[in-house]
């Protein structure tokens, strides 16, 4: 009997009460239908007679009229075609350009000795600080001068030059957790710096340039003031930028169009992340494991 009650005492913990389970469960559920209520509610106003919008507050729309899609998508001068085609592009050439540009730059502080290293590694990391503001109007008078305003060169140029720090610290955290003796193995097989980096890091490193590439397309998909400050022609505009366009000077807009294509220029996001949510989890959790 006393042996039975030793190993009784010597029982791990069980988890917490069902009635704890329940209750957090619970909580959760509340916080995300708080947080999935305004898309909810615009989803349903995109279905609603304008003179409905904003008198009917629940999620279920009473009648499903589609018409507000139809006119949304050729409301503009342009057509929303052009805008999706338009951010695409762009959010396309940042993803290569993100990927390319910072799994170098990681490579070479993860993997390569050179001079002030950690100085410089410090210098990238303090980039994470300077608000995007103060070297906007330095950055707009040098792609003036070049002639890129008006173009799409200003929002994906700077991309492909290693310009996103968190990114950088990320795979240089990744690349960290991979063993030296893999790249020892390489030398001796002949393979130099550029060998190592395409042959041993890069197939190892999937779950980390999965998350960079996640994060730039929904950061670029979703970017509005760099469009704003860039893009005059209304044939450049990317999606946001179209949004904004349904409201006039006078404050007045369209309701039922305009959430008819805020809703649409959410399914790209919403695609990518759920389809790849593993990966992006996976990526930031092995980021972590060494410093």
């Amino acid at each position: 009997m006393k042996d039975a009650d030793a190993f009784a005492d010597s029982r791990p913990v069980t988890a917490q009460p069902g009635w704890r389970r329940a209750l957090s469960h619970l909580l959760l559920i509340a916080a995300s239908v708080g947080m999935l209520y305004p898309v909810l509610w615009m989803l349903a106003s995109s279905f609603r007679p304008e003179a409905e919008i904003f008198s009917n507050f629940t999620v279920w729309p009473d009648s499903f009229d589609p018409r507000a899609y139809v006119e949304g998508w050729t409301a503009l001068k342009v057509s929303f075609t052009r805008f999706f085609l338009n951010s695409a592009l762009v959010a396309s050439a940042a993803v290569i350009g993100n990927v390319v540009a910072c799994s170098f730059a990681a490579f070479a502080f993860a993997r390569l000795n050179f001079r002030f290293k950690r100085v410089w590694f410090a210098l990238m990391l303090g980039t994470l600080m300077l608000p995007y503001h103060v070297t906007l109007i330095p950055q707009y008078v040098l792609f003036l001068h070049l002639g890129w305003v008006d173009t799409f060169l200003p929002l994906v140029v700077p991309k492909f030059l290693a310009v996103d720090a968190f990114f950088i610290f990320l795979m240089t955290q990744f690349f960290r957790t991979i063993p030296r003796e893999l790249d020892e193995a390489a030398m001796m097989d002949g393979c130099g710096p550029f060998g190592i980096y395409w042959r041993v890091i890069l197939p190892l490193s999937k779950p980390v340039l999965a998350t960079a590439a996640i994060f730039s397309f929904i950061w670029t998909w979703d970017d509005f003031f760099g469009p704003l400050i860039y893009l005059n022609d209304m044939a450049h505009y990317t999606v946001p930028l179209a949004l904004r366009s349904f409201i006039d000077s006078t404050g007045r807009s369209e309701w039922g169009p305009l959430f008819a294509m805020s809703i649409l220029s959410l399914v790209p996001v919403f695609a990518v992340f759920l389809f790849f949510q593993r990966l992006i989890i996976q990526g930031i959790a092995m980021s972590g494991l060494k410093g």
